[in-house]
């Protein structure tokens, strides 16, 4: 597998699946609206703002997490199994370049969607931070990107759209069941925190709880997010790996 990616191959990649997914109204529709719209209905169940502020940071990063992780494992596996991305790889084009290109596709699409739910929340529903705005941003698109990256990952496991939903239980829910949005992560039993411990929705949840509180970047704060772009990078690195030139 190469390791040098050619950036106009990259950026030519991402042009081809924006303009895919422009024909595709209702995936974008799903992709920018519906976090969004969860919000809103979070805030209107929760019907107070203090307790909405509390909760709701920690949501903007699962909801885009979980949303990209369904959107990219679909759409590589449909290209996976219609044969495009097997033809695509007949041409001169790297691994790294093909994976790259989605990336940046889904990584431009993720941040419309953060930025859009986080700025309805931000004005209309009432979520107060005590951080900055842009530390709440950069920690939700880095959030959305790893759930493309690890959609992207399992896509190569998956023969059909279906298998592909069936992996978010085993990929996604576990992360958000043992993250810290329930319950904090230091009350659970020691094996249950182990297993949290080498989840990265966990350190995306915890730098998100840290912008609610205060508006300090720590040692710690710049941990969690290193861990979460080293993960999305690794899963990147790996779907990379996933890539045939030819079926055997």
């Amino acid at each position: 597998m190469s390791t040098v990616i050619n950036p106009g191959i990259t950026l030519a990649t991402a042009k081809r699946i924006l303009n895919q997914l422009r024909h595709d109204p209702r995936t974008i529709a799903m992709l920018l609206l519906v976090p969004t719209v969860l919000m809103v209905l979070l805030r209107f169940v929760f019907n107070n703002e203090m307790a909405f502020s509390r909760t709701a940071p920690a949501l903007l990063g699962v909801f885009p997490f979980v949303i990209m992780f369904l959107i990219a494992s679909i759409t590589t596996l449909r290209e996976r199994t219609t044969g495009t991305l097997e033809r695509l790889m007949t041409l001169p084009m790297g691994r790294l370049d093909l994976l790259f290109g989605y990336a940046i596709a889904f990584g431009v699409l993720a941040t419309l969607q953060v930025t859009i739910a986080t700025t309805v929340s931000l004005l209309w529903l009432g979520l107060d931070i005590a951080g900055s705005v842009w530390t709440l941003l950069l920690i939700t698109i880095l959030d959305a990107l790893l759930g493309m990256a690890l959609g992207l990952f399992v896509s190569a496991f998956a023969t059909s759209e279906f298998q592909a939903i069936q992996f978010m239980p085993v990929f996604a829910l576990p992360q958000i069941l043992l993250c810290g949005l329930f319950v904090p992560r230091d009350a659970m039993a020691n094996v249950l925190n182990w297993l949290s411990d080498v989840m990265p929705l966990s350190y995306a949840v915890d730098a998100l709880t840290a912008v609610t509180v205060t508006e300090n970047w720590d040692g710690t704060l710049v941990r969690n997010l290193i861990v979460v772009a080293a993960c999305a990078i690794l899963a990147l690195m790996l779907g990379a790996a996933t890539l045939r030139r030819r079926t055997p």
